[in-house]
């Protein structure tokens, strides 16, 4: 591939705006997601506790995804972004108080809820608003610019958290937190706040559940969100790192945050690839294969008791998982029409958010039950079957040609009422 194209997301002066100010967000997210989960886990020392972390995060993508993409298509996108981070920006500045008062655990969940109301609605206008930034014929290119960064981001956030966790208290992470919030809202205001008025965008909340009816109907979507969702729900880790850092690999704060940073660089590592390579030819079959790699790499992970193993294991789980990003997310946007992106992309994020992040309450729970090890590795297993049966069900996946032959699905307005006599 010619360096020129597999850097052309970069003509976008809007798209540099929003790439470094997400980056920067991602970090601040990754340090807090990393003491979050060291600071409840050494203040109750439960299983449980970790997965509840989880269940809080994922309940305002339950019940609030649908309005929010609704929201990111009715209003302005950029808006949508830049209020959820400011919001984002409070609820961890009340973290770094609570923490410094050391005031009740509870008031944690508590404000993890409401930064998950901000990140709900900013995941649902956040994607759609990365469309409008570059040309059609680029965005499958910035979508794996776009995961590079995150991966990076992945990579020094935890790293980062790991290394001040040791000689810092929590209370100064999450104020780091806050400030790279306000770096993204700095860094979208001179990106462009307004789209060319459509007929098929929402005038009220008529259309609430369009994004819905889009996603059942546009089968391959439904396909690959749906093996997206169930590979994460039963196949990811991260949320009992804590427990093998501190009982099975004896690493502590510092070892976590390399476990933690791992499948960030192994996504980054793909995402280079993915770039200066070809444009898929065979999507559908690249992300079967990915997703089976991702539960095996799950499976050796949970049996691995050496930390230089469980840190390769892992660091290939993110090299397979950042393939799966890449396919489902072009899949999804280059399907679907511009004005309903914002209500096509809460669906994704109501499947995407809620496999993260109740995947980490079902981990938990499991591990409480049963322990990490069989937790994990039973999660590894369930992945791969599940990777079967969706191409068992959804021959469309296997059959996927190129991302340059498809266009986005037609979306039929309905009929008028016949005028009365």
């Amino acid at each position: 591939m010619p360096a020129s194209s597999a850097y052309s997301a970069f003509r976008s002066r809007s798209f540099r705006f929003f790439l470094a100010g997400n980056f920067l967000s991602v970090i601040g997210r990754q340090m807090l997601s990393v003491t979050v989960g060291w600071e409840v886990y050494r203040r109750t020392g439960s299983a449980l506790a970790l997965g509840l972390i989880g269940l809080v995060s994922a309940l305002p993508v339950i019940g609030l995804a649908i309005p929010a993409g609704h929201v990111a298509d009715l209003l302005s996108r950029r808006t949508v972004l830049m209020v959820a981070q400011l919001i984002s920006l409070c609820a961890s500045v009340a973290l770094a108080w609570v923490s410094f008062r050391a005031a009740d655990v509870r008031w944690i969940f508590l404000l993890l809820f409401l930064s998950g109301v901000a990140r709900t609605f900013g995941w649902a206008a956040r994607g759609a608003f990365m469309a409008n930034l570059v040309p059609a014929e680029h965005f499958s290119n910035a979508v794996t610019w776009n995961s590079s960064a995150f991966g990076a981001s992945s990579v020094i956030g935890p790293a980062l958290a790991g290394l001040l966790l040791v000689h810092n208290p929590y209370w100064l992470i999450y104020t780091l937190d806050a400030a790279c919030a306000l770096a993204f809202f700095l860094f979208l205001i001179p990106t462009p706040g307004t789209r060319e008025p459509s007929a098929a965008r929402p005038t009220g909340f008529g259309g609430l559940f369009d994004g819905l009816r889009f996603v059942r109907d546009t089968k391959i979507i439904l396909a690959t969100i749906t093996l997206d969702l169930f590979a994460v729900l039963f196949g990811g880790a991260t949320a009992l790192l804590p427990i093998f850092a501190d009982r099975i690999l004896h690493v502590g704060p510092a070892g976590l945050g390399w476990l933690r940073a791992a499948p960030s660089i192994g996504a980054i590592a793909m995402a280079m690839i993915l770039a200066h390579r070809p444009p898929m030819q065979r999507p559908g079959v690249i992300l079967l294969f990915a997703v089976i790699g991702f539960g095996l790499v799950t499976i050796v992970f949970g049996l691995s008791r050496s930390f230089l193993l469980s840190a390769i294991m892992l660091g290939l789980s993110g090299a397979f998982d950042n393939v799966s990003v890449v396919v489902r997310a072009t899949l999804v946007q280059l399907l679907t029409p511009d004005a309903m992106r914002g209500r096509v992309s809460a669906v994704n994020n109501v499947f995407i958010g809620t496999s993260n992040e109740i995947g980490a309450f079902e981990s938990g729970v499991t591990a409480a039950w049963f322990g990490p090890i069989i937790s994990v590795v039973g999660g590894g297993i369930a992945t791969v079957l599940t990777v079967l049966l969706v191409a068992i069900v959804w021959k469309q996946v296997v059959k996927l040609g190129p991302f340059s032959s498809l266009q986005p699905e037609v979306v039929e307005s309905p009929d008028p009422p016949e005028p009365t006599m």
